[in-house]
């Protein structure tokens, strides 16, 4: 069984997917663990709830960025990491994990990139630019994490209808609704080795 190990920030909804998934076995794997970036959120009471390990860790606890990576990685290694899963994280992944874990670390954001991806390109800012920009679609995307912001392959992508009485709460909801669906499904095919090396996007 691989161990995936899930990063978040928020409320951890794709979280809850992918623990869903895990337990009724639509997804084959251990989820191993979670690091958050800050404590009291939500995704850390969904950890604590099904007993999964959680470490809390940010480069500011740290005298410098090395110390950081280190502790991070030590972390990882601890756990028996073999995938890491973003979902909803928003602090960048430090360049000697992605090194360590290539074509292991997948991420899923709120827009059908390379649209409305990159720094500070998050949550309701990606629905309310959808709107602003006047988009008769949009949908979320799950895609290898470079080092480069929301620039990795794109591994799939699902679309969902933008409306014309659209807010960007009601468009996140529908896009939020594929992204639960969507992460487990990747997350398997992942750790089957059923995606190829030259990603070519899968889109419905």
């Amino acid at each position: 069984m691989k161990n995936i190990v899930v990063f978040a920030s928020g409320s951890g909804t794709n979280f809850q997917s992918i623990i869903d998934a895990a337990k009724s076995g639509r997804l084959e794997a251990n989820i191993a663990g979670l690091v958050a970036n800050r404590k009291g959120i939500g995704a850390i009471d969904r950890a604590r709830r099904h007993g999964i390990p959680v470490e809390v860790t940010d480069a500011k606890h740290f005298d410098n960025f090395e110390a950081y990576e280190h502790h991070l990685l030590q972390v990882l290694r601890q756990w028996q990491t073999h995938f890491i899963a973003l979902a909803g994280y928003l602090r960048k992944i430090p360049a000697s994990v992605i090194r360590a874990y290539p074509r292991r670390i997948v991420n899923i954001h709120p827009a059908l990139l390379p649209k409305y991806g990159g720094k500070g390109y998050y949550g309701e800012r990606v629905h309310r630019a959808v709107i602003k920009h006047g988009d008769t679609e949009s949908g979320c995307s799950i895609h290898f994490v470079t080092e480069k912001y929301d620039e990795g392959p794109v591994i799939a992508r699902r679309r969902v209808p933008v409306y014309d009485d659209d807010t960007a709460e009601t468009l996140a909801a529908r896009v939020l609704q594929q992204e639960h669906q969507l992460y487990p499904q990747v997350l398997q095919q992942l750790i089957k080795g059923e995606i190829p090396d030259s990603t070519s996007t899968k889109s419905s």
